[in-house]
């Protein structure tokens, strides 16, 4: 198995982007492999990072929120606004015992910005 396909195993294709002889940014199908080592390092340290909040979720020191923020790459500000809740609002509700408390109208709001179920949301994977 290629280096590639163990980082990349979601099934999407790959695009890259380099300059052209015109300096424009181009996509490119297949990449030089300092790149795609490059790419595989971020992806590899942004799981680390989401799996290392999924403990903390697990241990009640933080809420599901944060995990599924962390999975979609936004910052409470960021989530704030998709949401139509105030950034102050959103940083309670990382810590678990606020966000047991929320409402379903808010649940409903975060649901919907985050693109999972209900019940999703209220729990992290198993592993």
């Amino acid at each position: 198995m290629e280096f590639e396909d163990e980082i990349f195993n979601d099934g999407l294709s790959k695009a890259y982007y380099k300059h052209n002889d015109n300096g424009q940014y181009v996509l490119e199908k297949d990449a030089p492999w300092a790149e795609k080592v490059s790419v595989a390092l971020i992806i590899s340290s942004r799981r680390a990072l989401l799996e290392e909040i999924r403990k903390e979720v697990l241990a009640g020191r933080k809420s599901p929120l944060c995990y599924y923020m962390e999975m979609r790459q936004l910052d409470p500000g960021m989530l704030a606004k998709a949401a139509g809740i105030a950034t102050f609002r959103v940083k309670r509700h990382l810590r678990p015992e606020v966000f047991a408390r929320l409402n379903p109208s808010v649940l409903d709001r975060y649901t919907k910005a985050l693109r999972v179920t209900l019940e999703e949301l209220k729990t992290v994977p198993n592993g």
